[in-house]
């Protein structure tokens, strides 16, 4: 499962979470959810699921897609 982190935090920032504020409304550390962000960490499907319940979306809507390239995720 890999996380598409700029999509994470472009929907974390829509909602007006900071990176403290959001990690503990998801019970994981902040540290952890910047370095899912970041694309360093691939965080296990729970810690997934948690951060999309906070976001009110799907897992699939912060999940990279497996044919996205590098550039195809830029353009967004």
């Amino acid at each position: 499962m890999q996380p598409d982190g700029p999509e994470i935090r472009r929907q974390r920032e829509l909602r007006g979470y900071g990176l403290r504020g959001f990690a503990k409304a998801a019970h994981i550390s902040h540290t952890h959810l910047s370095r899912i962000e970041r694309g360093l960490r691939q965080p296990q499907p729970e810690v997934m699921a948690k951060i999309a319940r906070v976001l009110g979306c799907r897992i699939s809507d912060i999940q990279r897609k497996p044919t996205e390239t590098n550039h195809e995720r830029s353009d967004r």
